[in-house]
């Protein structure tokens, strides 16, 4: 447990800002990997410094729910990520909880209730725009909260629904607080910049009308036809997939020279999908993979040994599309026939987290050279370029040969040189060709001062119940609470075993001298005193 947090330039700005805002709404839009988890965090508690009361985090899935438990209790708040509202009240040891839109879509009422006069924090909030209903659920249950911090890793319009506690202007989102991905890289240390090599092919396809189709991605195609020649390449059954996913292992492979637990990623266009990726990996090109898909139970746990792991290859759907915190990627391939500008750049931000003590920290993201994402590529490349570009000083222009040679240099790179891959895989050049950059390379700033800064957060918000006081081996206080709760069941077992009695009734007398109504409500001491007499219960039957 930390009291104090070193914060980078933009956060400590971001703080200032909230701290001097007077309106209980705040929109923080900053680039995937410059740390918006850790500004929301101390925001909260600068937040209940000043007026206590119970935390409410909102997250986009499952694993992110218990990513920002861990982060938080790193700073002294504990969150509880598998709250329901049938387990009742919030355990007084807790901070407060971290659920997802779709529960607040589902149980809105229970969810005020726990949230009125709370500080909430809304993850990735352009979520709520996605379903009517979950924008509904969110106004409903939020209305009465203290603060609302929004957060949302690229900018996003309202389009035809209008998501609650953000101001618009013309459609667009007006964010309190933004820091792009060219400042992030202007500044140094904070994201890497990732590079795009394009495939192109000749794609072959018969339409549902039964039409057979021909096309390069070069061809102009309507909207319907140009899905249909994306799925046709990133089908498992022709040859353009496997093309590329070559290139993407041997690349890999190079980036692992330098950095030995460097990982790739994946992303499918369905959970199918993804286990045929898989399987072309490991049986065709030799490199091994982790599925992780959405009905998969395991899927958080498999997401966080991957993170930690030094496994090569992760394939994925959507659960690694935004928010999941994975530094050690460095290649990626977009398999998937998603080609929004937001799911785009979401997918982008999981490469480009900085790694300290790293020199090259160069990303690719292979991607099709459809002619839809050759645009969001081309937009995110020009920040990139622009941010490490030369510094130009007051009074000077930007030299026009420095700008030729740069896009020479990226020519040979292969990020616009869009590449033939027939389906018959008789590919023309080679997309991870060309070394010879211009751009300075990331490990460069890495040197001088450090330019984060020291924030003193004072000792965390008081507890309703104090907590056990038990070793918690980095766990949050959930995950200790899930191992007492699971002792706690097991001695019952037993105990019920060997008196005879009904292991319902052997719970209810537990509680009765514990004086707990239900375990889900129990704090951490009061489990371990539960425990403590169905340990000397268990004594008594001389077992």
């Amino acid at each position: 447990m930390s009291r104090s947090v070193r914060l980078r330039p933009w956060q400590h700005a971001a703080l200032a800002r909230f701290a001097a805002a007077e309106h209980p709404d705040f929109l923080a839009v900053a680039t995937p990997g410059a740390g918006k988890t850790t500004f929301a965090l101390a925001a909260l508690r600068t937040s209940l410094a000043k007026r206590p009361g119970r935390v409410v985090v909102v997250a986009p899935t499952a694993h992110l729910k218990v990513q920002w438990a861990s982060a938080a209790a790193g700073l002294g708040l504990h969150l509880d990520p598998a709250w329901s509202p049938a387990d009742g009240p919030m355990p007084p040891d807790m901070h407060g909880i971290v659920t997802s839109y779709q529960q607040v879509a589902l149980s809105a009422d229970a969810i005020r209730a726990q949230a009125a006069g709370a500080h909430v924090v809304l993850d990735e909030v352009h979520h709520a725009g996605e379903d009517q209903a979950w924008g509904d659920a969110l106004r409903h249950a939020f209305a009465t909260t203290h603060r609302r911090i929004s957060l949302s890793g690229t900018p996003f319009r309202s389009d035809t629904r209008a998501i609650p506690f953000v101001r618009y202007v013309a459609d667009e989102a007006v964010p309190d607080f933004e820091y792009g991905y060219g400042d992030a890289l202007r500044d140094g240390r904070v994201v890497r910049p990732v590079y795009f090599p394009r495939t192109g092919g000749e794609m072959e396809w018969s339409a549902p009308d039964g039409v057979v189709h021909q096309a390069t991605f070069d061809d102009p195609l309507a909207n319907q036809l140009a899905n249909q020649r994306l799925r046709t390449a990133l089908s498992i059954e022709g040859d353009w997939l496997p093309s590329v996913l070559r290139e993407a292992v041997a690349r890999l492979e190079i980036v692992r020279r330098q950095q030995p637990d460097a990982g790739g990623l994946v992303i499918a266009m369905d959970q199918d999908h993804a286990r045929g990726i898989a399987q072309l990996l490991r049986r065709e090109i030799g490199a091994p993979a982790t599925v992780v898909t959405s009905d998969d139970p395991d899927a958080s746990e498999k997401i966080a040994a991957f993170a930690v792991g030094r496994d090569p290859w992760l394939v994925a759907v959507r659960m690694v599309s935004e928010g999941v915190d994975i530094p050690r990627l460095r290649v990626g391939v977009y398999a998937t026939t998603v080609t929004t500008d937001l799911f785009f750049r979401q997918a982008v931000g999981r490469f480009v987290r900085w790694v300290p003590g790293v020199r090259d920290q160069r990303a690719w993201l292979f991607i099709p050279d459809d002619p839809r994402l050759r645009v969001r590529a081309a937009e995110i490349a020009e920040q990139r370029r622009h941010s490490l570009r030369r510094p130009v000083h007051p009074g000077e222009e930007d030299d026009p040969e420095e700008q030729r040679r740069a896009a020479a240099a990226e020519l040979a790179a292969g990020e616009q040189l869009s590449l033939f891959a027939a389906l018959s895989a008789v590919a023309v050049g080679d997309a991870s060709a060309g070394e010879a950059w211009s751009e300075p390379l990331p490990g460069d700033w890495d040197s001088g001062e450090d330019p984060t800064i020291e924030l003193e957060l004072g000792p965390p918000p008081p507890l309703v119940a104090p907590p056990a006081g038990l070793p918690m081996d980095g766990a949050t206080r959930r995950a200790a609470k899930d191992r007492l709760r699971v002792a706690n069941a097991e001695a019952a077992k037993d105990i019920a075993r060997w008196s005879g009695l009904t292991y319902a009734a052997v719970n209810l007398e537990l509680n009765r001298n514990s004086g707990i109504r239900r375990v889900t409500e129990a704090t951490e001491a009061e489990l371990v005193g539960r425990l403590q007499a169905a340990r000397r219960w268990q004594w008594r039957l001389g077992k």
